[in-house]
Parts: C-alpha cells; sequence; structure tokens
C-alpha cells in the first residue's frame, strides 16, 4: 500500500485523528528505562513541572490502591495476620507488608467497663478506619476470657505513608496514650522513624 500525502488543512494530520480517535502513545521507550534503570525514576521526576508531578503522584496511588483491590487475596491474607499479627502481649504487632498489602492489626483488651489497654494505627494523622486508604477491614472477638477485640486493616503500599501505632490504656473512664512507634513507606518497604513516650495525652 503506499503512502497517502495530505495537503492543505489534513497536513501531517493522522488517520485516527481525522476519525475523531486519540493517536495510540507508545510508552515502550520509558517502561524499558524504569524498569531497567531505579534511578531514571528519580531523574524523570525533577524535570517535570510542579502540576504534572503533582498530578503523576495522585496518579500513581489511585493505581497502586486499584491493583490492591482487584488483584490481591484480600482474604487470604487477612486471615494469615489473624495468625500472625499479635505480639507477645497479645496486642496488635508492627505493621508489616504482604504482598500488594500494608498490613495494620489492632487491638483491644478489656478487665472491665472503664479499664482496657488498646494499640490502634493512625495513618497520616486519621485513625485507620477513618483513612481514605483503607481497603479493608476485619476485626473478631478476642479469643479466652479477656474481653476486646481484634483488627487487621489492610492499606495499599503508598510512598510516603505515614503510619502512628499508638498504644493506650483507659482507667477509670479517662482514656491516655502510652507510647507512639511511627513508621513511613519509603521505596516501597516500611520503615521505622521514631519511638516515643507520651506521659499524658488523650485518645480522641
Amino acid at each position: 500500500m503506499g503512502t497517502v500525502t495530505r495537503c492543505g488543512q489534513n497536513a501531517g494530520v493522522t488517520d485516527a485523528e481525522i476519525a475523531g480517535e486519540k493517536p495510540k502513545r507508545r510508552y515502550g521507550t520509558i517502561i524499558k528505562h524504569l524498569t531497567n534503570e531505579p534511578d531514571a525514576a528519580t531523574e524523570l521526576m525533577a524535570k517535570l513541572p510542579d502540576g504534572v508531578l503533582i498530578h503523576l503522584g495522585a496518579a500513581v496511588s489511585r493505581e497502586v490502591s486499584r491493583r490492591a483491590v482487584e488483584n490481591g487475596d484480600e482474604d487470604a491474607v487477612i486471615a494469615d495476620a489473624f495468625e500472625t499479627g499479635l505480639g507477645v502481649d497479645g496486642m496488635g504487632a508492627p505493621p508489616w507488608i504482604s504482598g500488594l498489602y500494608v498490613l495494620c492489626p489492632g487491638s483491644l483488651i478489656a478487665k472491665s467497663r472503664s479499664s482496657h489497654r488498646c494499640r490502634f494505627a493512625s495513618i497520616n494523622d486519621n485513625w485507620v478506619w477513618e483513612s481514605d486508604m483503607l481497603i479493608n477491614e476485619v476485626k473478631r472477638s478476642t479469643p479466652g476470657s479477656s474481653d476486646g477485640f481484634r483488627a487487621v486493616a489492610l492499606l495499599p503500599i503508598v510512598e510516603g505513608t505515614e503510619i502512628d501505632v499508638v498504644s493506650g490504656r483507659q482507667r477509670q473512664g479517662q482514656h491516655s496514650v502510652e507510647h507512639v512507634v511511627s513508621w513511613e513507606v519509603r521505596d516501597g518497604q516500611l520503615v521505622e522513624v521514631s519511638q516515643r513516650t507520651v506521659k499524658t495525652a488523650g485518645m480522641a
């Protein structure tokens, strides 16, 4: 088939554009660079305008969340987390990464209606059950004689996510924070960034 030369107002316009279709974008080269050269992503980000960089960051976050929801095995991951997600003290273990998810265990162990110990995660300064990043959360009653519950929350692995694991206690109806361990997602890994003991602070 010969080459069609367009003249006048259609010069340089493809058949797809004339038909009202978007021309197919080609990403092969950039995907190859990003896959084979880890520094390529950093170099690309440095060259993008601020507005494009913000838009790209939001698009990456949405895509990571979509894949975690559509491709991850939530039920199996949650079931395994309930078997391994408690510390030796019966409280929630530190968060960890499994497959496409960040897992955040939580727990509450009650001695009475006005006295309990608890440990829950805060995501970017919001409790995990209020976070817009939450994919799924499952709660189960605490086994044994103590009242309370255990919980496992699933989040997508989004770069820069800040997680505070907050341990607290209720005495005579008053809540107080006792210890906070802070984590951050960096390069797809969970990194502990700080620990602090809190003498008096509310959990509300």
